[in-house]
């Protein structure tokens, strides 16, 4: 065993993301034999309380197609909130029948990427989940697919499974799919080899990575997967790449799938949500000394440095912050409403306060809301 492995074996909390490949039929419903397969597995490395498991679950949408009649994905908005809203139930009910045959109880949280980048709401989720698991219970996490249209449109329970493990501060992601593993490149066909371990994004530079699934159920792909990958490990997460079947042999730290070295160091800093998932609402571009001030001094943006107000947003909404050439350069979350920006243009605090009020002697974006993109 290797001694990436052994970290693998060392891990005390782990997350764990399956898609829906992995737990449904390609006409939709889901899968019990799949699904005992996999809570057999975690419910064996949970063991004695040693290990915590959090499990992100991908196949609400895919849950809900047959109980609907729905021969396929939809592709109308609409009809995919329908699916996820009747699909997410049987899918935590049969999480919950399943963990049952072991004394486990189960706990649903259903997370929206824009309440887990607000701090309030960032500390509520983490304490939500830090209870559950000291109780006892598996957390079963999922996107909330009937309001968090972004997930379904473009996809992504990978991405949340990274940013989760972020969250709870796990010592290991393990990401589940229908391919054991990442390949130098297309691995159906002859010559091709996986990869056993990434220990940096140098490392895999030279590989063209596929995007689509085989089932024909969910949205990701090994596209999602190495940028979720890439993210848990810049947070201080290690990753294990494999597919579902091979979930046993990956916990025990046995050489399959995909190992990926955590490349930074790990933190309880929310932005990685604010950077990874929040959807901007709107843009400030700003001179170039408050690029200067944001980007190389870690400053608040401050209502003197801002030339100009692009879209609609409300204070508390995401925005980006671009440089005079339109690239975004930080994201944050705004002080006020787009509509009253354009009177707080290029003034000082102090003047604003002077003729609007003690409330506009502040900043218009906060640096502890704030995240640089490109230093």
């Amino acid at each position: 065993m290797t001694v990436a492995r052994q970290q693998v074996t060392q891990a005390r909390r782990i997350v764990v993301k399956v898609g829906s490949s992995s737990l449904t039929t390609a006409s939709g419903g889901l899968d019990a034999d799949r699904v005992d397969a996999l809570v057999d597995v975690l419910a064996t490395v949970r063991g004695a309380g040693e290990k915590e498991i959090v499990l992100v679950s991908s196949g609400a949408i895919a849950a809900g197609l047959a109980p609907l009649g729905l021969a396929r994905r939809p592709k109308d908005l609409a009809r995919q909130q329908a699916a996820a809203s009747v699909g997410q139930g049987l899918l935590v009910a049969r999480y919950t029948a399943s963990f049952a045959r072991y004394g486990v109880r189960v706990g649903q949280v259903l997370l929206t990427s824009d309440d887990t980048s607000r701090r309030a709401h960032y500390r509520n989720a983490y304490r939500t989940l830090d209870q559950l698991l000291a109780m006892g219970a598996v957390p079963v996490v999922n996107e909330n697919d009937t309001v968090a249209t972004d997930e379904i449109r473009f996809g992504d329970n990978d991405r949340l499974a990274a940013l989760v493990a972020h969250l709870v501060r796990a010592d290991l992601l393990v990401l589940l799919s229908d391919v054991d593993g990442l390949y130098d490149g297309d691995p159906s066909r002859p010559g091709t080899a996986r990869i056993d371990e990434v220990h940096g994004p140098a490392d895999i530079e030279h590989v063209q990575i596929g995007s689509a699934g085989k089932a024909g159920v969910g949205t990701g792909g090994m596209v999602t997967k190495v940028e979720a990958a890439r993210i848990a490990a810049a947070a201080g997460v290690p990753v294990v790449l494999t597919s579902a079947v091979r979930a046993a042999d990956a916990l025990a730290g046995r050489g399959t799938g995909t190992y990926f070295h955590s490349t930074g160091r790990r933190s309880a800093d929310r932005l990685l949500w604010l950077a990874h998932a929040s959807t901007p609402q709107g843009a400030l571009i700003l001179d170039d000394g408050a690029v200067t001030a944001v980007v190389h001094g870690r400053k608040s943006l401050l209502p003197a440095g801002i030339a100009a107000v692009e879209g609609e947003f409300s204070a508390g909404d995401p925005v980006e912050l671009r440089d005079g050439g339109g690239r975004a350069v930080a994201r944050g979350l705004v002080n006020f409403d787009a509509k009253e920006i354009p009177q707080l243009l290029g003034r000082s605090t102090r003047e604003l306060a002077k003729e609007l009020g003690p409330a506009y002697e502040r900043e218009v974006v906060h640096r502890d809301d704030l995240v640089v993109l490109h230093p």
